[in-house]
């Protein structure tokens, strides 16, 4: 049984997915810690109704990015993960951290491979279908071996079309749906692989 720690920025439905799909026995994994840099992020609640170790990690303002990384990974390896899972993670990881965890860091991005990489990528899409430059945009899960954003290998990704009377509230619920099945999926996938590795 793989171990995981999950890191988060916000809501942590993603979180969310992965604790009901190990709840099911779907995953063959334990979430043991989830970790936010955000002192109200709802996923840390999500964390502690499901009785995993939930834990605030602040950034200190004065505090150097690969200062707070290395910090970060020395929380992280006291629950000695198997893998570290990006679930609305909203900062960029430097080799201070990625360097402790060498190709057991997996991201989830809402969009495709070489599209709206950073913030705010569904609502990108969103924007750049009303000006007609796409059709669809998509979801995708990736290895993080290195500080290039949303670049990563990647493990799946998945189209989501984009419909003509779509707001954006609803291509944002669409896509959530798609991450929340892509992400347990490819992981159970990838698990697998690496067992038999």
């Amino acid at each position: 049984m793989k171990r995981l720690v999950i890191l988060i920025s916000g809501n942590g439905s993603n979180l969310q997915a992965i604790l009901d799909a190990c709840e099911r026995g779907e995953l063959n994994a334990r979430v043991v810690a989830v970790i936010s840099n955000k002192a109200d992020a709802f996923g840390l609640t999500r964390a502690r109704r499901a009785n995993v170790h939930a834990i605030w990690k602040a950034k200190i303002h004065s505090q150097e990015r690969r200062a707070y990384d290395a910090e970060l990974a020395e929380l992280v390896s006291q629950y000695e993960p198997d893998f570290v899972i990006l679930a609305g993670w909203m900062r960029i990881l430097s080799s201070a951290f990625l360097d402790t965890f060498p190709n057991r860091v997996i991201n989830l991005h809402p969009a495709l491979s070489g599209t709206f990489p950073g913030t705010h990528a569904i609502e990108r899409a969103y924007e750049s279908f009303q000006r007609g430059e796409i059709s669809y945009t998509g979801v995708m899960v990736h290895l993080v071996p290195d500080e290039g954003v949303d670049n990563g290998p990647v493990l799946a990704q998945e189209i989501v079309p984009i419909e003509k009377n779509d707001t954006l509230e609803s291509l944002e619920a669409r896509v959530h749906r798609v991450e929340h099945r892509l992400l347990v999926s490819t992981l159970q996938q990838f698990f697998e692989v690496d067992v038999n590795a």
